[in-house]
């Protein structure tokens, strides 16, 4: 098992990055806030977790233990894959999200793409009880743009379609999706497509 990576940031994409250790490339998808952590070039440490499946091998990356443990938590929903996982990452912290499903807010959850209320009565119903003080104050320690603090983004056409593609590839719908890039694309400018893609998430999730 591959329980992390340590090296050569090679490229960054919208759901995905590739780190180089000891000549060989390991690609791995993260969550919009792991990416937007990392910076092409500079040597760096992920978590990974390594699903394998009967046609698959993917490895999933994390920059902090909370958000891998979550993602673990997460998959042993029944019913409840590894996309849906990073989805449910890429709208929440894993302080806020273990907020929401140890308060029973069941109708919070559902802003997740592809969690409808099934799915969402059946996260609160298997984690509550195992999510009770694992994550003590995080749901308070909010990266800047999920308290408001929205960083400068990028108004470039690339871009936002780059984020449009990545939001539909989330689960969200695509007409939600241009409206949440436009609006945030109009008010900032000058940033990158991965930070454009964490604000349209912020924005979509407080819907």
């Amino acid at each position: 098992m591959i329980d992390s990576l340590n090296g050569e940031v090679i490229s960054i994409g919208l759901d995905h990055a590739v780190i180089e250790c000891a000549g060989v490339g390991y690609r791995f998808l993260a969550p919009p806030p792991t990416l937007a952590r990392l910076v092409r070039g500079e040597t760096t440490r992920v978590l990974t977790t390594l699903v394998v499946r009967e046609d698959d091998m993917t490895l999933y990356g994390f920059t902090d233990d909370d958000a891998r443990s979550m993602f673990h938590r997460l998959t042993a929903v029944s019913g409840l894959g590894p996309k849906l996982a990073i989805a449910a990452l890429s709208v929440f912290t894993p302080g806020e999200l273990a907020a929401h499903i140890t308060s029973g807010d069941a109708k919070t959850i559902q802003s997740i793409p592809g969690v409808g209320k099934k799915m969402a009565d059946r996260m609160v119903l298997e984690l509550k009880d195992k999510l009770q003080g694992l994550y003590p104050g995080a749901a308070q320690s909010e990266a800047p743009e999920a308290a408001g603090e929205v960083p400068p983004i990028s108004g470039s056409s690339f871009a936002t379609e780059q984020v449009v593609e990545a939001l539909v590839g989330l689960g969200f719908p695509e007409k939600s999706a241009r409206a949440a890039v436009d609006a945030v694309a109009a008010e900032n400018d000058g940033a990158e497509s991965s930070v454009l893609l964490r604000a349209a998430l912020n924005r979509l999730g407080k819907k």
